[in-house]
């Protein structure tokens, strides 16, 4: 509302500024808006033009009448019971009026003709100067310290380096956790700003964590999640911003326990279960696509998610599908890789040569919809079986198989333990592998 206003306001035509010669100079006389009948105790205002000549005075008067109503709106906003709008109307109302905005103690340190000049320029109604005004000349408005949720919105800026590469998905993802660290602490301690968070109120939200973990609600690796994102935030901030804000942030992670990981589904379950007939029959054609997709290749659903026409290669001697950083950031670079399609997953690929578009920036939605679909419909070996385990099973298989551990793990997009040398196994070898091992 404020810029439509200030629009109106400042477009008036021509005609709309009256003007009147008082002597030999022209000056403009207008009555103050109702809006500002707050902060300008005057109801018209005269302004002298410093001219003789009309048209002048006319063009003159357009940018007079423009810097009242700037004046008059920093007034409004340095009035405001939000501390961050308060310093920005003060900064905007010292720059209207010429000077530089200082803090109190320096305004304290100018020469005396500097000092008495800034005094005589503040101006307000009668014999009374306006608050306002004195406070953005004489420095009366402290500058805000950033509260939590103030430095989250900064972080996302300063930290804008970590989402180069991401896709849409990769980026709401990567930000989500942020925000809900920020949240949990307000929750429990306040939004407060980040100069003030003492060692008792990290400690305090430990004990938060620390409650839940005993009650079952979480696991410790979700508890220090939340305390590593905050930390982030806090330093990432305070560094970019040249606070020099000591944070107490040490000492605060949880000990884990046993990393949990997904079991694979065993080679018995898929052949009887996953690919009986009829059994994903009321799975979405993209999503069931996928699920099959993934028995043979093993990638990771945001992987198959993301692939398109240029990355599903079917007219090739090996048919084959290419991960690559292609409008998305990959986990890591041994990410990047080639994988020949064979059985069932080839099959699925025949019908969906250009891709998932459903899918392709909500791979969570995909994971979402699969594993409830699987749940559903008892397909799920056990409780603790998920989508996922797709792809471990068929590392499982290749291990069964045999493979050699520098393919599989070119194939499956991990590190290897040991230096890398050569350029590995060929697409026509990788073909053969893949084929032997298909469901």
């Amino acid at each position: 509302m404020l810029h439509i206003l200030l629009h109106n306001l400042l477009h008036k035509r021509d005609s709309d500024m009256p003007v009147f010669k008082r002597g030999t100079t022209y000056q403009l006389r207008r009555r103050v808006p109702r809006r500002y009948h707050g902060v300008e105790t005057r109801r018209t205002v005269w302004i002298s033009l410093h001219t003789d000549s009309e048209s002048l005075a006319q063009s003159k008067a357009i940018h007079a009448w423009e810097q009242l109503i700037e004046a008059w709106e920093a007034r409004l906003a340095g009035r405001s019971s939000d501390a961050d709008e308060r310093y920005a109307a003060v900064q905007e109302l010292a720059s209207l009026r010429g000077y530089r905005y200082l803090q109190a103690d320096r305004v304290s340190q100018l020469p005396l003709e500097e000092l008495v000049e800034r005094i005589e320029a503040i101006q307000g109604g009668g014999d009374v100067p306006d608050a306002v005004e004195a406070a953005s000349l004489l420095g009366g408005v402290e500058k805000p310290e950033p509260t939590l949720e103030a430095a989250l919105d900064l972080y996302w800026s300063l930290a804008r380096e970590k989402v180069i590469g991401k896709s849409e998905d990769q980026i709401r993802r990567w930000r989500n956790p942020r925000i809900k660290a920020v949240r949990n602490f307000v929750s429990v301690i306040g939004n407060k700003p980040i100069a003030a968070i003492t060692r008792d109120d990290m400690l305090d939200f430990r004990q938060h964590w620390l409650e839940r973990i005993e009650a079952g609600e979480v696991t410790p690796n979700t508890a220090n999640k939340d305390l590593i994102h905050l930390g982030d935030i806090l330093k990432t901030v305070n560094r970019m911003k040249r606070l020099g804000i000591t944070l107490p942030l040490g000492e605060l992670s949880f000990r884990e326990g046993e990393k949990r990981t997904r079991p694979p589904f065993s080679k018995k379950w898929i052949r009887e279960k996953l690919l009986a007939p009829h059994a994903l029959d009321g799975l979405n054609e993209e999503a069931r696509a996928l699920l099959l997709g993934m028995i043979n290749t093993g990638y990771r659903p945001s992987e198959g998610a993301a692939l398109t026409s240029d990355t599903i290669r079917l007219d090739h001697d090996v048919p084959h599908v290419s991960i690559e950083p292609a409008g998305r950031q990959l986990k890591t670079h041994y990410s990047r890789r080639i994988i020949p399609l064979a059985g069932v997953s080839l099959e699925a690929f025949r019908a969906f040569p250009n891709g998932f578009p459903r899918y392709r920036n909500s791979s969570a939605t995909l994971s979402g919809a699969v594993n409830k679909f699987l749940r559903e419909n008892a397909l799920l070996e056990t409780p603790e079986h998920s989508f996922y385990s797709i792809r471990h099973a068929f590392e499982d298989r290749m291990i069964a198989a045999g493979v050699d551990d520098r393919i599989r793990r070119d194939l499956f997009g991990h590190r290897l333990d040991r230096e890398r040398y050569g350029k590995g196994a060929s697409l026509e070898h990788l073909g053969r592998v893949v084929k032997d091992l298909a469901l």
